[in-house]
């Protein structure tokens, strides 16, 4: 259960823990603001982008990816046929084919999370070690992608993969979609509602953000890269040698306190 729970914890304990890292004096909070939005700035229309290119690649079609013009949607409108200005999220991939195949679908909802594996939690760690709180800011959308796409892509893979089981394959359509509250709305007016899907969707995406991040920890761990535990004090940070790296030993709350 311990392992559970640190695994669990991981996504939590690397953000906290890095800012302790980081944040040590008063500019450098606003050195990571500015970089927390530099970064979800560039991560936007990128993890757009891939989303196109992943479906794509898997032998699907697109015809209209919507970006907001507050993340270059107007630049890339211009470049990329294909890419509209203008969307009512900050960018969403509204019309593609898939061709009949959960593999395409699933290629699409899934690419941009490579990012999340590499660089994603691999630089939000070297940055959070490095004491550079703007690249900490950079990175943290990167690898944080999987737990802040609960509502949406997640939701999706989890109701792509449920839908695949007898119990739901025939209420498919009522059950997918990348707007867990649109989702929600749609179960509600159906008769009789399809809950037990919906919350297996949930569930099921819940479970893939986490082993999606713990992937991306793994890839780093194995870059160098481990979890990240308290910081040597302030006294110390001159001449100590560097705090010890375990991802077992330093991954709890506990060494952020």
């Amino acid at each position: 259960m311990k392992r559970i729970a640190r695994f669990a914890a991981l996504p939590v304990t690397d953000l906290l823990c890095g800012q302790e890292w980081v944040l040590r004096r008063r500019r450098d909070l606003v050195w990571l603001l500015v970089g927390l939005l530099a970064g979800w700035w560039v991560y936007v229309p990128l993890h757009e982008l891939l989303h196109a290119l992943g479906c794509m690649a898997a032998g699907g079609t697109v015809s209209r990816l919507e970006i907001d013009p507050l993340y270059g949607g107007a630049l890339l409108a211009r470049v990329i046929p294909w890419v509209s200005s203008g969307s009512e999220y900050a960018g969403r991939l509204s019309g593609f084919d898939t061709r009949g195949s959960d593999v395409v679908y699933l290629v699409t909802d899934l690419a941009p999370f490579v990012l999340a594996l590499f660089p994603g939690v691999w630089a939000l760690r070297r940055a959070a070690r490095a004491r550079r709180p703007g690249l900490f800011g950079a990175a943290a959308p990167f690898a944080l992608a999987p737990l802040l796409s609960l509502t949406g892509d997640a939701y999706e893979i989890g109701s792509i993969l449920v839908t695949r089981l007898a119990p739901w394959s025939g209420v498919a359509t009522l059950l997918r979609g990348d707007d867990v509250g649109v989702v929600f709305s749609r179960v509600a007016a159906a008769v009789p509602p399809p809950w037990g899907g919906f919350a297996a969707a949930v569930a099921a995406g819940v479970i893939w953000a986490w082993a999606t991040y713990g992937l991306g920890a793994a890839v780093a761990r194995a870059l160098g890269e481990p979890a990240l535990g308290a910081p040597p004090p302030l006294a110390a940070d001159a001449g100590a040698a560097p705090a010890p790296r375990s991802e077992t030993a330093k991954s709890s709350m506990a060494n952020c306190q």
